[in-house]
């Protein structure tokens, strides 16, 4: 490799170890957790009373899902005092993941006393979380901004005990140095090994959530649903183990799962139709981690122009970059993959994010759904073309456009739900 390719190669390698980590549960009540774990470290004790402090989405994203552990509370409230009562800081996005039955009653108390409010913050970054309290006479607040795990400041009795607001790209990687050609380069050349503890714990997790959605009355049952309708096909398990373990997940199943781009169901999506698929073909392991290393950072990639949160419903990134795996898997080329990106988010690019919630489900299937027609579309030498709405002729330019459309485009309508959902 030449020094410009050895760059490349150990960019994409800390971006793989700094997206693709365990979280259980719904990434924003389990961020607003881990800042009140945090919180209570710093104050020494339980506080006696909470603040949590919360940018629009991620109230957005709270609001409808229910909080692991938490005997089937809901809202940022419940998941602050989860995280100040029964959260292991040190476990980060794994925060409420060990929780007693007395723990948990003692939330619903707290909770029903009114332990903890919460408030909008506008004029900050879509990821913004400040968890402030009080235990005696101390005083302390943790800002948590920029991504699920990464504490921006921590205060107490007025002093700076600790701040880095923004994140470190030398450890978490350059997006911007990610690109389709040199990602799929990337997967053909990386060394497996390099790999394979993190893309084994992505099977891992994200498989036995998968068939928890299949096995039992999650959610909506969206994964159950598809293939009650539609059979037991391959396209139909492709969309349903991906949906199906949104179907737990949403619905506060406390199995762990390994995200992508902040997202547990963008992880599972990304992850779920390519294991399925390389299942069914009778890939061997290594071409199942490279397929992996395919869609998981083509969805990096499409969402770095995005943002973690947004008015652009995540699962379309995922379901376009996990076609692309699967694609992968079949040998296609550099063409195809495009092709793959432009007739998928020329048709689905913009569904609207209204939150988590069990809906998240059908979303992805939706996705997923898109991600297969536009495969047969490009398989076929077809695609939409050059000028027709956001869509280019140069794939990174079409990943662009949609980047600047969910990113900027859609601040209104972000705004606009927000407003409906807490009735302002």
């Amino acid at each position: 490799m030449s020094i410009c390719d050895r760059h490349i190669y150990e960019n994409y390698l800390k971006i793989l170890h700094s997206e693709l980590i365990p979280a259980m549960g719904c990434t924003e009540p389990i961020a607003i957790a881990y800042a009140a774990a945090r919180l209570r470290e710093v104050l020494g004790n339980i506080p006696e009373n909470m603040t949590a402090s919360c940018s629009g989405n991620i109230i957005k994203n709270v609001k409808g899902v229910v909080v692991p552990n938490a005997g089937g509370l809901r809202g940022v409230e419940a998941a602050a005092v989860l995280g100040a009562v029964a959260g292991k800081a040190e476990r980060e996005l794994e925060v409420i993941s060990e929780v007693t039955p007395e723990e948990q009653a003692e939330v619903k108390r707290l909770c029903e006393k009114g332990m903890c409010s919460c408030s909008l913050v506008t004029g900050e970054e879509n990821l913004y979380i400040r968890i402030s309290g009080k235990a005696g006479k101390d005083q302390a607040s943790v800002v948590v901004q920029g991504a699920h795990n990464h504490i921006a400041r921590i205060e107490k009795n007025g002093e700076v005990l600790f701040e880095q607001p923004q994140i470190q790209t030398e450890e978490s990687g350059d997006k911007s140095l990610l690109n389709i050609r040199d990602i799929l380069q990337f997967a053909k050349e990386v060394t497996v090994d390099e790999v394979k503890m993190l893309l084994d714990r992505q099977i891992s997790f994200n498989s036995a959530i998968s068939e928890e959605g299949l096995s039992h009355n999650w959610g909506a049952e969206v994964g159950r649903t598809l293939y009650e309708t539609e059979g037991n096909g391959l396209k139909t398990r492709i969309k349903a183990a991906a949906a199906a373990g949104s179907d737990a997940r949403m619905s506060g199943c406390s199995l762990p799962v390994v995200i992508n781009s902040g997202s547990g169901n963008q992880g599972i999506t990304v992850s779920m139709p390519v294991i399925v698929y390389a299942g069914e073909t009778g890939a061997d392991e290594e071409m199942l981690y490279r397929a992996l290393i395919v869609s998981n950072l083509i969805s990096v990639h499409q969402k770095r122009y995005i943002g973690n949160l947004s008015a652009y419903c995540g699962a379309v990134s995922a379901g376009t970059a996990a076609v692309c795996g699967i694609a992968y898997l079949d040998g296609a080329d550099y063409d195809i993959i495009g092709r793959i990106i432009i007739n998928s988010l020329g048709n689905v690019g913009g569904i609207v994010c209204d939150g988590a919630k069990s809906s998240c489900a059908a979303k992805i299937a939706s996705a997923v759904e898109a991600g297969l027609l536009a495969y047969e579309m490009a398989k076929n030498g077809r695609t939409f073309a050059f000028g027709e709405g956001l869509v280019e002729g140069d794939y990174e330019q079409t990943i662009r456009n949609i980047g600047r459309m969910g990113r900027e485009g859609m601040k209104a309508t972000d705004e606009e739900i927000l407003h409906i959902m807490i009735g302002a």
